[in-house]
C-alpha cells in the first residue's frame, strides 16, 4: 500500500513574453502571425508528505488555454494515486480524453502532469531526471536558433551569431523558407562565409517547401557542411522526406511537430530522417518520449530534442548515441535556475528532478489557477 499518495494538484498557465516578436518562413508564406508570446502549462504535484513534483509544456500562438482546461479536467484523477506509477498514470490520463484523441491538446495537457511526476520520483532519489534515466554523458553539443529567424536582417543575424559563439555555444541554426529561395540560399551561404567551415551550422525550412525546391534547395547546400536540414516539406510528408535523405548528402532532421509515438515511429518506420527530433512536451511528456528514444535508438538514429532546453537536456545526456539540444531562451525569464554552457556544450544540471523553480516574474504571470485536494 502507498503511504504517500498525490494528495494536491495545481495547474495554471502562464504567458510569458518574448523580448520582441520574431517570424520565420510561416509568417513570410503567410500562414502565421509574429510570435510574441509562449504559454506555459505549470503542473504542480505534492504527496501526503509535502513532497513535491514541478513540470511544464507550452503552446505557441494558440492552444493554451485549451491545455489549461483540458488538465483541469484530468488533474483530479491523480489525487490518491502513487506517484511512482507514471506509465500507469499516464495511460490513465489518456484513456480519460480518449474520446477527443491521445494527441495534440490533451497529449501536451498530460505531458505537464508527467514531467512532474518524473520530476518528483527524481528528486526522491536525490538525481537530476538524466541522472535518474542513466545518462550516457554529463554535456551535449548545443546550438542556438533564436538569433537566426527570418525577422532579423542579415546583419542583425551575423551580429546575433557572433554573440553566440562568444558565450560558448557549439553551433548556429538559421531559418530558411521564403518564397524566394535565392534569398534563403544568398543568406545561408552568407553566414558560411563569416563563421568559417568549422562552426556546425543547420538550416530549417519550416515545412515550407514542395519536393522539387527541397530538392533544389538541399543540393546547394550540400556545398556549405551543414549538420542537417529541417524539416523541407510537411511534418507528415513521411515519403517524401525519406526520398530527400536518399538524395541529399545533407542530413534530414523532423519530428518537432508531431504530437504522438504513433507519429514519431513512421519517420523510423520510412527512414525519412538521420535527427530525430521529438519534443517531449508535445508528444506528452517524458513517459512516451522514451519510448521513442528506444525505436530511434534501435534504427541508429541520432537525437535534436525541439525546443524547451530544460527539459531535453536530461534527455539528450540520457540517450546512447549523438544528441544536440537547442539553445532558446526564451523560457529563463520564467525560472530561477539556468543552463551552463561550456566550449560548446551544454552541461546537464546537478540539481535533483528537472532542476528548475518558476521565478518570481512568472508567478504574476500565472491566470486560470486550479488547485484540487483531498
Amino acid at each position: 500500500m502507498n503511504t504517500d499518495p498525490v494528495q494536491h494538484v495545481e495547474v495554471s498557465l502562464c504567458r510569458v513574453p518574448l523580448p520582441q516578436a520574431v517570424s520565420d518562413a510561416k509568417v513570410s508564406t503567410g500562414r502565421q502571425k509574429p510570435l510574441t508570446h509562449v504559454d506555459l502549462l505549470l503542473a504542480e504535484i505534492e504527496t501526503r508528505h509535502g513532497e513535491k513534483g514541478f513540470g511544464f509544456s507550452y503552446s505557441l500562438r494558440a492552444g493554451g488555454h485549451a491545455m489549461l482546461a483540458h488538465a483541469k479536467d484530468i488533474a483530479g484523477e491523480l489525487i490518491g494515486e502513487d506517484p511512482d506509477d507514471i506509465g500507469r498514470l499516464w495511460e490513465k490520463m489518456a484513456w480519460l480524453g480518449a474520446s477527443v484523441a491521445r494527441t495534440g491538446v490533451t497529449a501536451q495537457a498530460i505531458a505537464a502532469f508527467d514531467v512532474a511526476l518524473w520530476d518528483l520520483k527524481a528528486k526522491r532519489a536525490g538525481k537530476s531526471i538524466g541522472k535518474l534515466l542513466g545518462a550516457h554523458r554529463n554535456d551535449v553539443p548545443c546550438y542556438n536558433t533564436s538569433g537566426g529567424y527570418l525577422s532579423s536582417s542579415l546583419d542583425e543575424v551575423l551580429s546575433n551569431v557572433d554573440r553566440s559563439l562568444a558565450l560558448g555555444l557549439g553551433g548556429i541554426k538559421l531559418k530558411v523558407g521564403q518564397p524566394d529561395l535565392k534569398l534563403d540560399i544568398a543568406r545561408v551561404r552568407a553566414v558560411r562565409e563569416h563563421v568559417g567551415e568549422d562552426v556546425p551550422m543547420m538550416v530549417d525550412a519550416n515545412q515550407q517547401w514542395d519536393f522539387t525546391t527541397a530538392l533544389r534547395a538541399g543540393r546547394q547546400l550540400d556545398e556549405l557542411g551543414l549538420v542537417w536540414l529541417e524539416e523541407p516539406l510537411s511534418a507528415y510528408d513521411y515519403a517524401g522526406h525519406a526520398m530527400l535523405s536518399e538524395r541529399l548528402d545533407t542530413p534530414i532532421a523532423s519530428g518537432e511537430m508531431l504530437s504522438s509515438l504513433a507519429e514519431c515511429a513512421e519517420l523510423v518506420r520510412h527512414r525519412s530522417v538521420t535527427f530525430m527530433q521529438a519534443d517531449a512536451p508535445r508528444i506528452g511528456g517524458i513517459t512516451p518520449f522514451l519510448k521513442i528514444a528506444t525505436i530511434s535508438d534501435l534504427a541508429r538514429l541520432k537525437l535534436a530534442p525541439h525546443f524547451v532546453m530544460e527539459i531535453h537536456i536530461h534527455l539528450a545526456c540520457a540517450y546512447p548515441h549523438e544528441a544536440w539540444v537547442e539553445h532558446i531562451e526564451w523560457l529563463e525569464p520564467a525560472f530561477n535556475e539556468r543552463l551552463q554552457i561550456r566550449n560548446g556544450r551544454m552541461m546537464l544540471p546537478d540539481r535533483p528532478g528537472l532542476g528548475f523553480t518558476l521565478s518570481d516574474e512568472a508567478l504574476t504571470w500565472r491566470e486560470g489557477l486550479h488547485r484540487i485536494s483531498t
